[in-house]
């Protein structure tokens, strides 16, 4: 029997990847999280061989920095990240970050059970788009020539990034993420630079559209 923890701050959403996982007589689910701090918890009692991960939890620094935690205090747990966020951008941070596969929300009704048989197996599960996608990159060298502005910010620039995009201050995003209101600033400074961008005002509304063209919102 395989047993699998869910990480998802939705409970119709655990609820629905309940039902699907537990339709296969060898898949149990032993336990449930709705956030970092509780999912490390689960995790480190149950013992699971696999954890489905959200990457957008309330109250945490975020799915990509919980899935970095876990791969660190337990190398060989298999981690399947389930987003509603488009793959281009967060897929290879996720398998980077220590997952071994990653499914849109919208894929998941159709393809969870697949994507499950395939990291247990051992293997990576993305997209075949995706996967397309990263061979190229990796048959290209490590050359950031070519990438797009977005894809250069680094994970934490990206969260901060999309906190403002959702319109958080800086002591907001400090607040959210634990950090220091100067330490916000930085990559505030840093994502200006990398994105090109003039001013405040410029990153404030950059960062609104991105997020509502992407469903970061």
């Amino acid at each position: 029997m395989t047993r699998i923890v869910i990480v998802d701050d939705h409970p119709l959403v655990r609820d629905q990847l309940r039902a699907m996982v537990e339709s296969e007589a060898d898949l149990r689910i032993c336990g449930e999280a709705e956030d970092c701090h509780h999912a490390l918890d689960v995790i480190k009692s149950e013992q699971p061989d696999m954890a489905i991960i959200d990457l957008m939890l309330k109250g945490c620094r975020g799915g990509l920095e919980l899935v970095k935690d876990i791969h660190e205090r337990h190398p060989r747990l298999f981690m399947l990240v389930v987003s509603m966020h488009d793959e281009s951008l967060y897929a290879e941070r996720a398998i980077r970050a220590g997952a071994r596969g990653y499914i849109t929300k919208q894929e998941a009704t159709k393809e969870i059970l697949q994507a499950i048989r395939r990291v247990l197996s051992g293997q990576i599960y993305l997209s075949d788009k995706m996967a397309a996608k990263v061979l190229t990159k990796m048959t290209a060298g490590r050359s950031t020539r070519g990438k797009s502005s977005i894809e250069c910010l680094t994970d934490r620039e990206l969260q901060v990034f999309r906190l403002i995009g959702h319109g958080r201050s800086t002591q907001q995003i400090a607040n959210e993420l634990h950090l220091d209101t100067k330490t916000i600033e930085t990559y505030r400074a840093r994502i200006k630079i990398k994105l090109d961008i003039r001013d405040a005002r410029e990153l404030l509304q950059q960062a609104i559209l991105w997020a509502h063209t992407t469903g970061s919102v």
